[in-house]
């Protein structure tokens, strides 16, 4: 008897993903999901669930796994918001992420050099200073603060903000965009006035870079908008529309992952008394923390593919047209490829965890995060011997099925 490929095998229950259960501990349901069925067909989500890690490699690897999903943002827009859409969706579909090979290859490719992990060495002063400054304010000994408010948000904005060259005085409207299109991206905009609102504010973080482009052609700085342009690629690889594009996909990617990553790696050691000691006896170990935090607890859950042409995955036929979701907090978690997963242990190594992705769409502003992340973790639990979580009970995740996040992290300095 054949059955179709969309059939269910017997597999545990379906948990909706953005249930709050399944919001706030994840886990224990995705591993029960990767030891029965590391690749899933969810009638819930409408989607193939994969967990497993040579599963996840493998569709990372294959050009009909498809990373160009536009058309389905396109689609979720309420009818009275579509005439906005038309231009932001115009820019969404210059972005890196959501381009397949060889287009993603030619746009990667004008950033590469100044996403280059010695290129943004060069950032590390200033990134210790930002970090010692914005501490001496908000983590004062003794007092009561959300570090996430506090010290993980701020702390990327400021160093990104510097990199990419943005003036002091256009921060505040530069990051509140930035949170607008986030809203857009990680599907948070419900209402059709936060739609219309994320849309706009895509449109004006373009005009503004574009502007900014503009002024840096004419008076160059010490920024990667002045170093890409002085490498001649803009206009001639790829045109100055496509540029100031894909500039809108830094912005946006660059703060709000970044930030997750700093506040989920103190609350992994602040829970893990051992780990902590291990780290404040040996600081270079906040680089270990940050890396197991990627793996075990990091700030991305997963990324949502399309099956270009029907595809042949662990005797499962993923058709043309089929959401993926490449659960990568799953395939982290995979015995097969990490001795003992469920243990963080700042001193692992071995594997390569998927936490930035891998291939050709792994994570360009890696270097930069990593490099933010272990300044932060370092100093905050170095500097700061009485740290302490304030409300471990009362901790809360933001609903969003690509991302985990905090919605805030008290904690005694």
């Amino acid at each position: 008897m054949t059955t179709h490929a969309h059939a269910p095998a017997p597999v545990l229950a379906e948990r909706y993903l953005l249930s709050p259960d399944m919001i706030a501990a994840p886990y224990g349901h995705l591993d029960a999901l990767r030891e029965q069925a590391p690749v899933h067909w969810s009638p819930l989500h409408h989607a193939w669930l994969v967990t497993g890690y040579e599963q996840v490699m493998s569709c990372l690897r294959d050009p009909a796994v498809s990373a160009d999903r536009v058309r389905p943002l396109m689609d979720a827009v309420p009818q009275g918001a579509r005439e906005d859409a038309e231009r932001a969706f115009g820019i969404l579909s210059r972005w890196m992420v959501f381009n397949d090979p060889p287009q993603h290859r030619r746009l990667r490719r004008v950033f590469q050099e100044a996403f280059a992990a010695r290129a943004v060495a060069r950032y590390r002063t200033f990134t210790e200073k930002a970090t010692r400054a914005v501490l001496a304010r908000k983590a004062v000994p003794g007092s009561t603060g959300d570090l996430m408010a506090g010290v993980a948000k701020p702390l990327p904005a400021l160093v990104f903000a510097r990199w990419l060259g943005i003036p002091p005085t256009d921060g505040p409207s530069f990051w509140y965009w930035n949170t607008r299109v986030a809203d857009l991206v990680l599907g948070t905009a419900q209402e059709e006035s936060e739609y219309r609102a994320s849309l706009q504010a895509l449109v004006s973080l373009e005009d503004y870079l574009g502007a900014l482009v503009a002024r840096r052609r004419a008076e160059p700085g010490d920024d990667l908008i002045s170093q890409v342009l002085r490498e001649g690629r803009v206009g001639d690889s790829v045109s100055e529309e496509e540029f100031v594009g894909m500039l809108t996909q830094m912005a946006f990617a660059g703060g709000e992952t970044t930030s997750n990553l700093i506040a989920n790696t103190v609350l992994a050691l602040l829970t893990r008394p051992d780990q902590l000691a291990a780290v404040r006896a040996e600081p270079e170990l906040a680089q270990g923390a940050v890396e197991e935090t990627l793996r075990l607890d990091g700030p991305s859950k997963m990324s949502i593919r399309t099956a270009a042409r029907d595809v042949d995955l662990d005797s499962r036929t993923l058709r043309a047209g089929d959401r993926i979701f490449l659960v990568t907090a799953a395939a982290n978690r995979d015995p097969a490829r990490f001795p003992d997963p469920g243990r963080f242990d700042v001193r692992r190594s071995g594997a390569t965890h998927l936490g930035f992705g891998f291939g050709a769409h792994f994570c360009i502003g890696a270097a930069l995060a990593r490099l933010v992340a272990v300044a932060v973790v370092r100093t905050l639990v170095c500097d700061h011997p009485g740290l302490t979580l304030a409300d471990p009970g009362g901790l809360a995740w933001q609903p969003s099925l690509l991302n985990r996040g905090l919605t805030a992290l008290p904690v005694h300095y």
